[in-house]
């Protein structure tokens, strides 16, 4: 069960996780829809704007062609940086770039071409990515293939991806710091269900909880009180009926402790087994005795009327001191290295305390 709880994360972390993921996923998502969006976008203008100015060049060029003006046919064309032309008449190419064949264009294309339509279709030239446009001019015989390059809207695809990467990391980023936040303010009000129990298991009994303003919060500090209410009026009756007992035990024990005294000495006067019945009667009254001084001086401690009379001593040589004045010198008393050797404490309590325990110790312990 330990082995769990540690592997489980922290409340607050998994909230934190919890926005984030959920940032993570939507951003994404929201992402993947944006860029599939864009490049549509993109790419239908693209081919829109290529087919328009493939169109209105082969009109140019058809136009020349009728007017038989062939040799001004290439200067009048509006060709766009990166591209290139081709262009058939009478099956031979008719105007073309030196580093052009009909090959460079895709053969589906050129097939279309051929069989009297005209066709758009995209395709990778040395790596490089184009659109098309294939026109045939059965007016003059011709066929006018124009290739537009795609690169600028690949740079602008690519620059998007990148936006949207980066913004899906800041907003899960954001997402995470947002949940942290959260979650602190969440889990305050447990923080100080946890640190009034705190301060009462210590032993400051008076410790509450703030009221809070939120309904459901305040249902919990309410309820946290009574319940502290009721355990430190618990334990106040608890001190209050040792401390009475202990204030109608000490008359008793006193005027026995007298009476076993007076037969104490008069010892002589007595047979061996009451003697022997004697020694046992003063050694348990003188024993409770010790135990109703123990119990009466714990109630007026946990009263608050009697106060600690704390001074510095040295531990090493205070203990073995109490336990040669009590009959235990011949008792070995070892203390931790690691306690200091000066303390601050009260030395009659300290006294009472260990002659407590030795006399257990003797009684008890063999």
């Amino acid at each position: 069960m330990t082995d769990r709880r540690r592997r489980t994360l922290r409340l607050r972390t998994r909230v934190t996780l919890w926005f984030s993921l959920t940032a993570l996923v939507t951003t994404l998502a929201l992402a993947v829809v944006t860029y599939a969006l864009a490049r549509s976008f993109l790419i239908d203008q693209r081919l829109e704007v290529a087919r328009n100015q493939a169109e209105n060049n082969a009109r140019t060029v058809r136009d020349q062609l009728l007017a038989e003006q062939d040799i001004d046919v290439a200067r009048d064309l509006r060709n766009e940086s990166g591209g290139f032309t081709l262009l058939f008449r009478d099956g031979r190419p008719f105007v073309a770039d030196l580093s052009v064949s009909p090959e460079s264009f895709p053969l589906e294309l050129r097939t279309s071409v051929d069989q009297g339509a005209s066709a758009q279709q995209r395709f990778e030239l040395d790596d490089k990515p184009y659109v098309a446009v294939g026109i045939s001019m059965p007016a003059v015989n011709a066929k006018y293939f124009e290739a537009f390059p795609m690169d600028s809207t690949q740079r602008n695809l690519n620059a998007i991806t990148t936006a949207l990467i980066v913004g899906a990391g800041i907003t899960t980023l954001l997402a995470g710091a947002l949940g942290w936040w959260t979650s602190r303010r969440l889990l305050r009000p447990l923080s100080r269900v946890s640190h009034a129990a705190g301060e009462i298991a210590s032993g400051e009994f008076d410790a509450r909880m703030p009221p809070e303003n939120d309904p459901d919060l305040s249902r919990l500090a309410s309820s946290f009180n009574d319940m502290a209410d009721a355990v430190q009026a618990r334990i106040e009756r608890e001190a209050r009926f040792a401390s009475d007992v202990s204030h109608e035990l000490r008359s008793p024990i006193t005027a026995l402790t007298a009476a076993v005294e007076v037969l104490d000495g008069r010892r002589a006067d007595l047979p061996d087994r009451s003697q022997q019945a004697l020694d046992v009667v003063v050694t348990q009254v003188r024993r409770f005795d010790h135990m109703v001084m123990d119990l009466l001086e714990l109630s007026r401690i946990d009263a608050g009327s009697t106060e600690l009379h704390r001074e510095e001593v040295d531990l090493r040589e205070l203990l073995p001191r109490i336990a040669h004045r009590y009959g235990f010198g011949d008792v070995p008393i070892d203390i931790d290295s690691k306690v200091p050797g000066l303390v601050r404490l009260d030395k009659l309590r300290v006294e009472r305390t260990l002659a407590n325990l030795l006399e257990n110790a003797r009684e008890h312990g063999g």
